[in-house]
């Protein structure tokens, strides 16, 4: 079976095509700029890439030249599109409706449309690549992969905020957690690279480490906390995000600097985190680049982004009463030793002996990056979230 896996956003589309014979990558590729009169798609093929600068209005439109792209032209993979046996969708926001993957169904989109006011810039993309599918494959049966669902076994003295209970029941105002599909992975894959057989008895701590930033705490294979909340705001220092904030000082500044409540969302969301400690650098390569040259304010924002990382590990040892394994991922998590060192500089109480050569030596590759004496077992997972949204595809069509 070929499965194609989409992740609609609100302005894009990325795609991977996946034969699930042996799981491999057939092509992948994503459309930038939807909308945009500099809107173009890109297309990985045979360790080559292409991009192609071409009008893309709305995504119909966007999943009907991805379509043609798979079966016309130099780059085609397909003879046609019916060799394509399902389609998986990264579906962002499912709210306590969804706990697991769905085949979609019309009840399906109906409950997942009635958490758009949960992630207005998310949902209402996803629902477009749905229904694109539909209009233009109808046969072909699809499948839900929610970025929530793997944190809904939070407990609820874990999820609520202490804010008036009748929020929750009016609104849904709790915390849900995002990246669930990169923490569900990679705290299943750790086993198996590490020969662990059963989940039962682990505690794991998954430290999903780029642009946008969560942690987990997965105990028996089930998440007992994550820092993420209602929205992808809370927790982590992030590329562009505050994460964790007084409240108070959240209205101080609305007075202060007289900002309406879309104001205030562009300067905790796009204007914070990395960027706004650092003067404007968000990605933590140039961060380093930074420091490097003297920028004390780039230092300051490293010394703050992975501070933060290592707070929430020992808070989620202390929930779990312990930990086993800590798994870094994303793309700072799997690539700059530097997180990862400051991260874990300092958790010696906690069994965390690192191994300094192997650490600097890791860069996107699985391997295990405590010393052999760690009574807490450290490692490097690259997260592959794509291919989680397939293998989850194919289980429930093949059902």
């Amino acid at each position: 079976m070929k499965i194609l896996v989409l992740n609609c956003g609100s302005s894009s589309i990325k795609y991977a095509l996946y034969d699930m014979s042996d799981k491999s990558v057939v092509t992948s590729g994503g459309i930038e700029k939807i909308g945009l009169d500099d809107s173009f798609i890109t297309v990985k093929l045979n360790g080559e890439k292409y991009k192609t600068v071409t009008p893309v209005q709305e995504h119909t439109a966007g999943v009907k030249l991805i379509f043609k792209v798979l079966t016309e032209g130099e780059h085609a993979v397909l003879n046609d599109l019916h060799e394509i046996g399902a389609v998986g969708h990264r579906l962002v926001h499912g709210g306590e409706r969804f706990s697991e993957s769905v085949v979609i169904t019309d009840e399906v989109m109906r409950d997942f449309a009635a958490c758009n006011d949960l992630a207005p810039l998310h949902n209402p993309a996803n629902i477009k690549g749905v229904n694109a599918v539909k209009e233009l494959l109808p046969e072909v049966p699809q499948v839900g992969v929610f970025d929530t669902a793997f944190h809904q076994t939070m407990p609820d003295y874990a999820y609520m905020y202490a804010v008036p209970y009748e929020l929750y029941e009016k609104y849904g105002v709790r915390r849900y957690g995002f990246h669930g599909t990169s923490h569900r992975y990679v705290s299943a894959r750790v086993l198996e690279f590490l020969g662990i057989e059963r989940a039962e008895g682990t505690k794991i701590i998954t430290c999903h480490i780029g642009n946008g930033a969560s942690i987990a705490a997965v105990k028996d294979g089930r998440v007992v906390d994550t820092s993420m909340g209602l929205t992808p705001l809370e927790g982590l220092i992030m590329g562009t995000r505050s994460g964790d904030i007084d409240a108070g000082a959240v209205t101080f500044i609305m007075d202060k600097e007289q900002l309406d409540t879309h104001g205030l969302s562009n300067l905790l969301n796009k204007q914070s985190g990395l960027a706004g400690v650092s003067g404007g650098f968000s990605d933590f390569r140039d961060i380093l680049a930074q420091i490097a040259a003297g920028n004390d304010r780039a230092r300051l924002a490293k010394e703050m982004y992975t501070y933060r990382i290592k707070k929430y590990i020992g808070e989620y040892a202390a929930a779990m009463g312990g930990v086993d394994i800590i798994v870094f991922t994303g793309g700072a998590g799997e690539n700059q030793w530097e997180v990862r060192e400051g991260a874990t500089k300092g958790l010696e109480f906690l069994g965390v002996k690192m191994d300094v050569e192997k650490n600097h030596s890791c860069r996107a590759t699985e391997m295990l990056l405590s010393a052999d004496d760690s009574r807490v077992k450290v490692c490097c997972i690259p997260t592959d979230e794509e291919l989680m949204i397939a293998t989850d595809t194919q289980r429930l069509v093949g059902k």
